[in-house]
């Protein structure tokens, strides 16, 4: 591994991908090294957040979703298709302005390729986001009697937003290095990211005066088309999915532009 770890920077980003790959497995597991139940806490934590979910909203809050059933069943999923796509985008964004600091041996001492840093924590992110996918469509299954054909669109789906938050990673990893109270502002843009989209709420239940902030959420389209391919059976929106994806390659390209031109001065601030 020492071999690996100082490969020359000049490998770059899509010559390193062993190197991600074993960074990747070393925060998978590094994140449950010492619990006695280890990776059973994958799938442990989702089912114990749809619990209380559907607990607090459906059972005892009477929690229901307009124009579909009243079941508490079928609002557990709903919003757990959304918690899903937003513990996907909430862990990056908070973990990506402390990325570069946070790793200052790899900046210091050692000739790495500064770029991959953000890949390993979207690789183990999305690990996650699968496992709750995986878990998502059970549930389907148990409350539905069958799952949707259309569910196999689910990563074609998911796929932009990977994208969009690799460019957001780059950016604000760079960013977090010269101005390190960004640490403290992506918490309540978390939290915003939540109440501000069609998470826990139908867009149909937005009013139309506040509907833009919604729009403007990265996360909303993707949760209604999670929701779309996943729990009602219906297509896609190709055409939305591929504006989407353009604009996410945008980002993506800009941050990894960023990154690369800014890296050079990390060493000097930390």
């Amino acid at each position: 591994m020492t071999k690996t770890l100082n490969a020359p920077s000049e490998r770059g980003l899509f010559n390193s991908w062993s190197l991600v790959w074993e960074l990747t497995k070393r925060q998978i597991f590094g994140r449950y090294k010492g619990a006695t139940l280890g990776l059973i806490w994958t799938i442990l934590t989702p089912l114990l957040m749809l619990a209380v979910y559907y607990m607090a909203f459906g059972e005892i809050m009477k929690g229901r979703w307009p124009g579909v059933d009243g079941s508490s069943s079928t609002f557990a999923i709903l919003i757990f298709a959304g918690l899903i796509v937003h513990g996907f985008f909430a862990e990056l964004l908070t973990q990506s302005p402390a990325l570069i600091t946070g790793n200052t041996n790899y900046v210091k001492k050692v000739i790495f390729p500064l770029e991959i840093l953000p890949w390993p924590m979207i690789f183990s992110a999305l690990f996650h986001l699968l496992i709750n996918l995986v878990l998502l469509l059970g549930f389907i299954w148990t409350i539905k009697g069958a799952i949707p054909v259309t569910a196999i669109y689910a990563p074609i789906v998911l796929a932009p937003l990977v994208f969009l938050m690799a460019g957001i990673s780059w950016i604000l990893s760079s960013v977090g290095v010269y101005f390190r109270d960004l640490v403290q502002i992506v918490g309540p843009l978390s939290a915003a990211s939540l109440f501000l989209s069609s998470v826990a709420v139908p867009m149909s239940a937005v009013p139309q005066r506040f509907r833009w902030l919604f729009d403007l959420n990265p996360i909303t389209f993707i949760v209604n088309q999670l929701r779309d391919v996943t729990i009602w059976g219906e297509m896609p929106k190709f055409s939305g999915l591929l504006l989407y994806t353009l604009m996410s390659l945008a980002v993506m390209t800009i941050g990894y532009i960023i990154f690369t031109s800014v890296k050079k001065g990390f060493a000097d601030v930390l």
